[in-house]
């Protein structure tokens, strides 16, 4: 089997004295979507941040284990963390534009590495909001500040700005719980085409979703990782009971 992109080894997190990732193995191969379920609480999106480092952000945190993407450790000493997080993008649950253009927006990430030929930045922004599902609505607009836009076409320039460094890993977390039932669906739709040329990682609470688009669930409970398969062998056939319980509604 290939090696995978993205590995964790025995990953343990504490908030202080609070143990909120305990032991975690699990690993992501290259291109696909991934989903992690589980309920509030249970440790899906601390995961998720531990993948980019972004709980580095945060006081008090404690983190023993390894993670390894393309077989280097990340929280090895000198590791490069703007590096990481070019290669490791992320895109929140509220979308978060920067106040700027739409323009401004895309290249961000591109002018923060040194990038200043227009040719470059241009066709960085014609292409990330293509694949980002959005160049047709916006492409006449790009001057336009991108707060005005409505919260599910900020969420897909945000997707385009994490797009535009080239990045290997897209970590989504909730990108569509702040979004209406048609923009969710566009962001779905979006995914679905980028899986074939990103790892895609996602933390949903939505199983109808994780059922919909991804190929690999995980499902986490009390900051353990209780089970993790192809998603229609997950949905259909859980091993575990607390997933089967989970999945139908038992409690969550």
């Amino acid at each position: 089997m290939a090696t995978p992109i993205i590995e964790t080894d025995n990953l343990h997190l504490f908030y202080g004295q609070k143990e909120a990732l305990k032991g975690i193995n699990l690993s992501f191969q290259e291109k696909g979507i991934s989903a992690l379920i589980g309920p509030s609480g249970c440790g899906k999106s601390t995961f998720l941040r531990s993948l980019n480092r972004m709980n580095d952000l945060i006081d008090g945190v404690t983190i023993t284990g390894n993670v390894l993407f393309k077989d280097q450790n990340i929280y090895a000493p000198g590791e490069d963390i703007v590096a990481l997080r070019k290669q490791v993008g992320m895109v929140f649950q509220q979308p978060n534009p920067f106040p700027f253009s739409i323009y401004e927006n895309v290249v961000y990430g591109l002018r923060l590495a040194g990038v200043r030929d227009k040719q470059v930045l241009d066709e960085a922004v014609e292409n990330s909001l293509k694949q980002a599902a959005i160049w047709d609505e916006v492409k006449d607009d790009l001057h336009k500040n991108a707060l005005a836009l409505s919260g599910g076409q900020q969420q897909r320039i945000c997707i385009a700005r994490v797009l535009a460094v080239s990045p290997d890993v897209l970590l989504l977390d909730e990108p569509t719980s702040a979004l209406d039932p048609v923009s969710s669906h566009v962001i779905e739709e979006t995914l679905l085409k980028l899986r074939y040329d990103y790892t895609i990682i996602m933390v949903t609470h939505n199983l109808q979703q994780a059922s919909r688009i991804a190929d690999r669930t995980a499902f986490f409970l009390q900051g353990e990782l209780i089970e993790v398969n192809d998603t229609k062998t997950m949905f259909m056939e859980p091993a575990r009971q607390e997933t089967q319980d989970y999945i139908s509604g038992r409690f969550g």
